[in-house]
């Protein structure tokens, strides 16, 4: 009687909780059955993201990353996207919350919102589109939209506003290189060890047409991600990144780090076999090259990637390795998956002819009747981000996403080049710049863009380029503090040696 006399409000929530829970059960089946029962741990959940806010923001990187994983996602009882969405939704509260102690959304103001709104707004106006006379759908509309754009606006937010120090910047870049190697020593673990249970399924059903190749003879490994194609651009936009962070880092640990990241990646690149990731990782270094302005790192790039050309063009160097030979193939104009790709896309731009604003977001072969003008077009797989983003929102839709990418990248690689003074900060943000635009030819090719986890790694890692000014003075000091204990290890270990000589 004193308990509930103290706690009496608690009690009655409890008591009315269970009471919702108990009529749902008998007039919502189990699932909400079982979604009143988690209230309390949704309610706990909420106040430790509110207690320990940048832990919810390396939890959000970890369910990003491995949200895919064939053991998770072919057992998740939710939407995929459900857990990222529910914790970007949770860390933008808390910004809007803190507003008043730590104003957060200043900094939030330049090119990459303006044209992620651009974007989100032209997704908007596609929920009047009913070019298939199907009526306007909202469910299905928004189901498209917050995949295509709305998420890249709480993932510009949320990274603008949680990566703001030069401690949580060079925590997330060893957080994203050790998931990074843990995906490459996953696909070591499966060509060694072979498939989960979930993975073989996965294999032997929807994966074998595309990833047991040759008879048999090769398998494309995928990681822990949804196929080999979403893994090898990663791979290739990953690496093009840690290649830079270690050229231009000061201190030797992580530099140490980033090259062995940066290695292994490229071998997992290979086991991939996405021939596509090749040009990625190339395109990729080839903007840093432009970017650093600098004749040193020019020149042995170039000479690099010329002499690596040469050999995978002209030479039979490593065609004993079914992988080489499958990624020299990506050089073979005549090779068979690029002409049923051309095929295709010379289809889909009949049908597009009449549809200038496309099917429609959220118009699928679900929804689209048999007897429908457009429910072909609907059968014709995309092959790429890009013509998806095509088909479904026309011409119009492509010609807007490509202007809003171009702007946003544009904007970043301004920065790198006319605002930014420290040399290990250009090189991170050139990092980041070329990773994207590493990504963005993958989607060209691939089907890949929204997949995760590369949303939330590359458009993130471009929301923080344009973070960066706003830090630097306090980078260079955390710099500078690291160098020092640095040297002063070196100075202890050189005084060491000078004594056991004596």
């Amino acid at each position: 009687m004193t308990y509930s006399r103290n706690n009496g409000g608690r009690v009655l929530l409890l008591f009315l909780l269970f009471l919702l829970a108990l009529y749902q059960l008998i007039h919502a089946g189990f699932p909400a059955f079982a979604a009143v029962c988690l209230i309390p741990y949704l309610v706990l959940a909420i106040y430790f993201a509110f207690r320990w806010r940048m832990f919810t923001f390396w939890v959000l990187i970890l369910v990003n990353y491995f949200i895919q994983m064939k053991d998770i996602s072919e057992s998740l009882p939710l939407p995929m996207s459900l857990p990222n969405e529910m914790l970007q939704i949770a860390l933008l509260a808390i910004a809007i919350i803190d507003v008043r102690e730590t104003p957060h959304f200043e900094k939030t103001a330049n090119m990459m919102l303006f044209a992620l709104i651009i974007w989100c707004g032209f997704c908007t106006l596609e929920v009047l589109n009913d070019t298939c006379n199907l009526g306007i759908n909202i469910g299905s509309w928004y189901t498209g939209a917050r995949m295509m754009a709305f998420q890249l606006l709480y993932i510009f937010l949320v990274f603008s506003i949680y990566i703001s120090t030069p401690e949580n910047l060079q925590k997330y870049l060893i957080l994203w290189g050790c998931l990074a190697l843990f995906s490459a020593i996953w696909v070591w673990k499966q060509e060694t060890f072979g498939f989960t249970t979930a993975e073989s399924i996965w294999m032997e059903t929807r994966g074998s047409t595309t990833h047991i190749l040759n008879g048999g003879t090769l398998t494309r490994y995928f990681s822990t991600f949804s196929d080999a194609a979403n893994y090898g651009c990663n791979a290739a936009a990953t690496a093009t990144a840690f290649i830079i962070f270690a050229i231009t880092t000061k201190i030797n640990k992580l530099r140490l780090f980033f090259i062995i990241v940066s290695i292994l990646v490229i071998w997992g690149l290979f086991q991939s076999g996405t021939r596509t990731a090749i040009f990625c990782l190339a395109a990729g270094l080839m903007v840093y090259v432009v970017l650093s302005k600098s004749f040193k790192i020019a020149v042995p790039f170039s000479i690099v990637f010329a002499f690596f050309a040469f050999i995978l063009v002209f030479t039979d160097i490593g065609n004993g390795n079914q992988q080489i030979r499958r990624m020299r193939s990506a050089f073979d104009k005549s090779d068979a998956s690029a002409n049923v790709r051309d095929i295709n896309k010379a289809s889909i731009k009949k049908y597009l002819q009449d549809a200038p604003w496309g099917l429609g977001i959220g118009s699928t072969q679900a929804n689209i009747p048999a007897n429908n003008k457009y429910r072909k077009l609907s059968d014709i797989p995309p092959d790429s981000e890009y013509v998806y983003i095509w088909v479904h929102t026309g011409i119009i839709g492509i010609i807007v996403f490509v202007f809003c990418m171009a702007l946003m990248w544009i904007g970043a690689c301004w920065i790198i080049m006319f605002k930014l003074k420290s040399p290990s900060l250009i090189g991170i943000g050139g990092g980041f710049c070329s990773a994207f635009m590493a990504i963005q030819l993958g989607a060209y090719a691939n089907q890949i863009l929204f997949q995760y986890p590369n949303g939330l790694t590359f458009f993130g890692g471009l929301a923080i380029v344009y973070t960066l000014p706003y830090f630097e003075s306090e980078w260079i000091e955390y710099e500078q503090q690291r160098i020092a204990k640095q040297e002063a290890k070196k100075r202890l270990k050189r005084i060491k040696k000078l004594a056991k000589r004596v």
